[in-house]
């Protein structure tokens, strides 16, 4: 039973018109889908829709088939306890990380940290300003990892953008000290090829390795030459991190072209993604399991040796993902989920148009053993609401509810707003819970939403775009056995054996 808080029924919407079409023309044509997977340095210009686009968004609120403007709507089981909106940082907000009552929350012009203590009443307890998208973020002991994708004209937090077509300018891995929360301090960089569009952790007790997750070089680029089939490995001593550095690049795709051996994209696989790296990387420490999402191609790798990452299997899907954005064990490590970012985050795909296996979560189920394990695809899921043409909406990042027995995720679609859902049957998953805000605009394609909907000790906390920091309750007695469970620190990407 999915009824709004307002009472009013949010019906699908059966008649989408196809004029969505038009915004992906690029990405469903005969070429290659030319992703900017996430929002660029700087945030997405509205965009104009047309006058029957806009009249139908309208006529869609007036019908009770969508929210309406910035009206905020969720299943039953949901409550919406606070939202504080964004303040010294301006930019486009990101990812998130936990440690005891910390929330960490990245944005394009630097990070803040919230006291979630009372998790109905986040206090700011710092905000430091570091421009450099996306400024991916995840914490370990009294160390935070910022990632920059932008070049920039030095390493520092006072730089300013320059081209990546100078060799001076700069994109990497960022270290700063959290030992006192409000007052982070600046402590090593990392220049790496590419930049650091996301990073993930595999921190032992004397040091964190953080895999480096880069793509699209070009010849053009003097530290990011193609091919860039691999990630960049960088080694962070906890007690000396000024010496961290990179000791491996391990290439994930080797192969006897110029472009390597992943996904050649197209012509060869018309809308999908060349694959030219990996986008994002999850690991599971308990099982020396990692799973990559890279860009065309879904991966399953050892991590026994953390310097020297092994592929185990590899998979594509030409039909209907673009590109692979990001992996889900659930806690057996006999599934993954993958996302599709189709439309890099900066497009309506949450509509009749695009259908429902675009854009959307790939199920696989784990089989074998060892390194004889294979990914094997079993069904697609994605939110059951279409939006609003003038709405972002796509798979993006969401973590795992810790129930036993169960295999339940909280799931982030930009303006597709929050779901819960349930994939414990890899071939039927289903929604049980969802929590959204209506369209930013009815006039003008505006990006927003959430970015990240994560699980952490008995909340879900979201980090929009553009309304900012969310924390909600879910109260189902399917999720609720998951309250039980607390852990020190949390990043998502690497991914904690939440029952030991």
């Amino acid at each position: 039973m999915t009824l709004l808080n307002n009472h009013r029924t949010r019906r699908r919407r059966l008649g989408v018109a196809a004029t969505a079409a038009g915004l992906l023309a690029a990405l469903l044509t005969a070429g290659p889908a030319v992703a900017t997977p996430d929002p660029g340095d700087s945030p997405a210009t509205p965009q104009k829709v047309s006058k029957s686009e806009a009249a139908e968004a309208r006529a869609a609120i007036a019908n009770g088939e969508i929210p309406g403007q910035d009206e905020i709507v969720h299943s039953e089981n949901i409550q919406h306890l606070a939202n504080i909106p964004k303040d010294t940082l301006p930019g486009t907000n990101s990812d998130l990380a936990f440690q005891g009552k910390y929330a960490f929350a990245g944005n394009y012009d630097g990070f803040r940290i919230f006291d979630i203590s009372n998790p109905k009443s986040p206090k700011t307890v710092s905000q430091v300003l570091c421009p450099g998208s996306q400024n991916d973020i995840s914490v370990s002991g009294d160390l935070l990892f910022l990632s920059t994708d932008s070049s920039r004209s030095d390493n520092s937090c006072n730089s300013t953008t320059q081209p990546a077509t100078e060799k001076s300018s700069w994109e990497g891995m960022k270290v700063f000290d959290i030992s006192d929360k409000k007052n982070p301090k600046y402590v090593a960089a990392v220049e790496t090829a590419c930049g650091s569009h996301t990073h993930t952790l595999v921190p032992e007790r004397k040091n964190v390795y953080v895999y480096v997750s880069s793509y699209s070089p070009s010849a053009s680029f003097p530290d990011c030459q193609p091919p860039h089939d691999g990630i960049s490995v960088i080694k962070v001593p906890r007690k000396a991190p000024q010496k961290a550095k990179i000791v491996n690049f391990p290439v994930l795709f080797p192969g006897s072209g110029p472009d390597g051996g992943g996904n050649p994209g197209g012509p060869t696989n018309p809308g999908v993604s060349k694959t030219t790296g990996c986008h994002d990387i999850t690991v599971l420490p308990s099982k020396d399991l990692a799973a990559g999402a890279c860009m065309g191609d879904g991966i399953l790798f050892s991590i026994k040796d953390p310097e020297n990452p092994k592929i185990i299997d590899q998979v594509q899907d030409n039909v209907n993902f673009a590109f692979w954005h990001s992996a889900s064990f659930n806690q057996k490590a006999n599934k993954v989920v993958f996302t599709d970012e189709l439309g890099g985050g900066g497009a309506a795909t949450c509509n009749a148009a695009t259908g429902p296996n675009r854009g959307a979560d790939g199920i696989y189920d784990v089989v074998g053993k060892g390194d004889k394990r294979k990914l094997v695809f079993k069904s697609y899921f994605k939110i059951p609401r279409h939006q609003a043409d003038t709405e972002n909406c796509v798979a993006h990042n969401g973590s795992l509810i810790p129930v036993k027995g169960k295999d339940i995720m909280v799931q982030a679609w930009y303006q597709g707003g929050i779901s819960v859902w349930d994939f414990t049957n890899s071939s039927k998953p289903k929604e049980i819970a969802y929590f959204e805000r209506g369209p930013l605009s009815t006039d003008t394609f505006s990006v927003g939403g959430s970015w990240s909907a994560y699980y952490y000790n008995g909340y879900i906390y979201s980090n929009d775009m553009a309304k900012g920091f969310d924390v909600l309750k879910i109260n189902d007695r399917r999720t609720d056995p998951a309250k039980k469970q607390r852990l020190r620190e949390l990043n998502v990407q690497t991914q904690p054996d939440y029952f030991d």
